[in-house]
């Protein structure tokens, strides 16, 4: 009963910016307040007239999703590899994947700046997708990890009994069990890509920005409730993206248990 409490005091906790920021998106004066005066969608439809953050959104967007294409195939392909080979020094491996959830972010972040200045890189898309990948692939990885061990290998290995090659036996039968994790892993790597701002910040350039560093960088100017609209449609769609996960596939799915 302690433990029930204690954690619904900490997602209370958690939960309460977000429920703040959201309210007062609604406030019908032209400064923040809480609790909002009166009841207004004014604010959302200045927020989507501002086409600077409209295309940032389409950019992180696109970034987000390159991103979570990539690391869901760097992810599962590691992750199979750790799970059913026996690699020499399989612990430093894998915590050499696991190491981007260890490091500070911006630590990444300044560290991936400092390597594309020392080979003289151009900053480009492809180099904020991939500085994106090196922060995402450890979720994908753990997920994914997590469905393949909670699989029966009896059923590969009655395929392969079969006649399936060890090819088909994996697509047709492990695959598919799997899938649930391999969702999991795609959604949590989009919503860590498309809200990441210390890794977007260093490798942005000035005519391309993400939406959270767009965002980032107006809060030294005074806060409008049009820029909380902003902050609440982006919380909302990361909400519903973890609910539709929740709805559909399941903590117990994405472990690989249903």
């Amino acid at each position: 009963m302690g433990l029930r409490i204690f954690t619904y005091v900490v997602i209370a906790i958690l939960i309460t910016p977000m429920l703040m920021i959201i309210a007062t998106s609604f406030t019908t004066v032209s400064y923040l307040s809480f609790p909002p005066i009166g009841f207004t969608f004014k604010w959302y439809q200045v927020a989507l007239q501002k086409t600077e953050f409209l295309d940032s959104f389409y950019y992180s967007l696109y970034v987000a999703v390159a991103s979570a294409m990539i690391a869901t195939i760097l992810g599962a392909l590691v992750a199979i590899a750790l799970t059913r080979f026996r690699i020499p020094g399989r612990p430093l491996v894998d915590a050499f994947f696991m190491s981007p959830l260890v490091l500070p972010t911006i630590v990444i972040g300044i560290a991936l700046l400092q390597y594309i200045s020392r080979v003289r890189a151009p900053v480009t898309t492809e180099i904020l997708v991939l500085g994106h990948v090196v922060i995402t692939t450890p979720y994908v990885i753990r997920l994914v990890t997590a469905s393949l061990a909670g699989i029966d290998l009896t059923y590969e290995r009655a395929a392969r009994n079969l006649g399936a090659p060890p090819i088909r036996a994996f697509w047709e039968v492990t695959f598919p069990l799997i899938m649930p994790g391999l969702v999991g892993g795609a959604v949590f790597a989009f919503i860590t890509s498309f809200d990441n701002v210390t890794i977007s910040v260093f490798l942005a350039t000035p005519s391309r920005v993400t939406l959270p560093v767009r965002i980032f960088n107006l809060w030294e100017q005074p806060i409008e409730p049009w820029l909380t609209a902003i902050c609440a449609m982006v919380i909302v769609l990361t909400m519903l993206l973890i609910a539709a996960i929740e709805r559909t596939i399941g903590v117990r799915g994405v472990l690989g248990r249903a």
